[in-house]
């Protein structure tokens, strides 16, 4: 696979490149993509500084009929991407079509929310301010930060590459890309999608290599002006090192499920089971922990143990419930959380099962706050569960981890849950309901080591835009009205 540059795609003069592995198949070669150089990468950057100077005067229709047809194109190039996302990532051969479909229904909300927002200006009066008369005019606009940065993750490498580019191209920016390996052919056939429809040369392109190599040069970059973001640790190292850039991070989470004893049990289990396993729990959303009141317990653990048994595990090409998770590393650290925890006496509720990177789904009880399961993210199908005897309790549990994405409570009593969702750390709170980015849409935004700024359309826009004011000096009135 090439890189694309200034509208072409290209071989690296490094004469190196990089390998995406297959997941499913004891993390076999399945692709290659070039090993661009620091070289490689400051002309991708001139070429996006020199198109941006051309794109931000380009009309809000135009850029919204391009979004349009590249929206289109996705529909239409479905197969082939989601082929990749199978193939490099073990995602579910449904849901990989369902990931490229809702990337293109983003795009085109994108279009038309930006043709909205971003077409109406503001207008200020210096008489609305005391001791001011109306001698000056303001006219407030929102125009584009410059060349946007977007690194997306491998779990969702076009839906999470989509929500980057889309709201920075209708604002006027140009973007420079860089793929995940595990995920970089998916994404690089999304960009193929932007370029055929009609994108100007430089306002659209894709840096590929190794992010030991590459990384830290593209995100102190002197060029870059904004950097979107979406991943792990990683991330707050960019954080650390960007300087005076518009940043937009969305990190690891803890995700919490509160279950309330007035709870409706059979709904909290299927919200479980549908937010902790979906995607081998691979999801920054993904529920992390149960947080169960004693008295109901062991009727929802058997309830969702009873959806687990169900659950098929094998191969994406067959649509399992469960794949491999997308590295024998991965694989590893969530064997590392599981002996750790038994060790210390927490229950396995299933047995522990593993053959190379496929992990079994597995739901842990009894996990004590001294266990590493209790705070790490294993990001796989692994649940642990903790059994609290209050409220309080089971807020200082959220409230104590380092992270704070999304959590949910489950409760027939809205005061009540209002008040949880309340005094709740996190970005967002789902009462009666399993955590979810979606609809894309909606605000999306983490606390804590979970993120910096907010996500969703509008708030992305909003990242990816600056305001500018103009103000026109009057003339002093020499009349006054009768």
């Amino acid at each position: 696979m090439r890189y694309s540059v200034d509208g072409t795609w290209r071989t690296s003069a490094s004469g190196s490149t990089c390998e995406a592995l297959n997941p499913s198949k004891a993390n076999a070669p399945a692709n290659r993509f070039q090993a661009c150089t620091t070289s490689e990468v400051d002309e991708v950057f001139a070429k996006a500084r020199e198109a941006q100077r051309t794109w931000q005067r380009t009309p809000l229709h135009a850029r919204a009929a391009l979004l349009h047809r590249a929206a289109t194109l996705m529909r239409e190039n479905a197969g082939e991407m989601a082929e990749a996302l199978v193939l490099e990532v073990a995602k579910g051969a449904k849901d990989a079509r369902v990931e490229v479909e809702r990337s293109a229904d983003l795009i085109d909300y994108t279009a038309e929310e930006g043709v909205r927002l971003l077409g109406e200006g503001k207008l200020l009066m210096s008489d609305s301010f005391p001791g001011n008369d109306r001698t000056k005019l303001c006219m407030a606009s929102k125009v584009p930060v410059g060349i946007i940065l977007c690194i997306p993750p491998f779990n969702y490498p076009v839906n999470l590459c989509v929500s980057k580019i889309a709201p920075a191209l209708i604002a006027g920016n140009t973007v420079v890309v860089k793929p995940p390996t595990q995920g970089c052919t998916a994404t690089l056939h999304m960009i193929q999608c932007f370029l055929k429809a009609g994108f100007p040369a430089g306002t659209v392109q894709a840096v590929t290599g190794r992010g030991g190599e590459i990384g830290d040069y593209l995100t102190t970059h002197p060029e870059v002006n904004a950097i979107s973001f979406t991943g792990g640790e990683t991330g707050i190292r960019v954080a650390q090192k960007a300087g005076m850039v518009a940043l937009q991070t969305e990190l690891g989470g803890k995700d919490a499920c509160i279950v309330l004893p007035d709870a409706d049990l059979d709904l909290a289990a299927k919200s479980i089971v549908k937010g902790g396993f979906s995607y081998s729990g691979q999801r920054c959303t993904a529920v992390k922990l149960v947080a169960v009141f004693e008295e109901v317990a062991d009727e929802l653990l058997s309830k969702v143990n009873a959806q687990i048994a169900k659950m098929t595990v094998g191969q994406p090409e067959d649509d399992a419930t469960i794949t491999a998770v997308v590295s024998k590393s991965s694989a590893d650290f969530i064997q590392s959380l599981v002996v750790d925890a038994e060790s210390k006496g927490a229950r396995l509720c299933q047995e522990w099962r593993r053959e190379d990177n496929l992990i079994w789904p597995l739901l842990i009880d009894n996990v004590t706050h001294d266990m590493k399961i209790c705070w790490e993210e294993p990001f796989g199908p692994v649940l642990p569960v903790v059994r609290v005897k209050s409220d309080a309790e089971a807020l200082e549990l959220v409230n104590k981890s380092r992270f704070g994405l999304q959590g949910c409570v489950f409760t027939k009593d809205i005061d009540r849950a209002i008040q949880m969702a309340d005094a709740m750390e996190t970005g967002t709170v789902q009462i009666n309901g399993p955590p979810a980015r979606g609809p894309d849409h909606f605000p999306f935004q983490g606390v804590k080591d979970s993120g910096i700024g907010s996500q969703g359309i509008t708030n992305s826009i909003n990242v990816m835009t600056k305001v500018k004011s103009t103000v026109i000096n009057l003339s002093k009135p020499s009349y006054t009205v009768a």
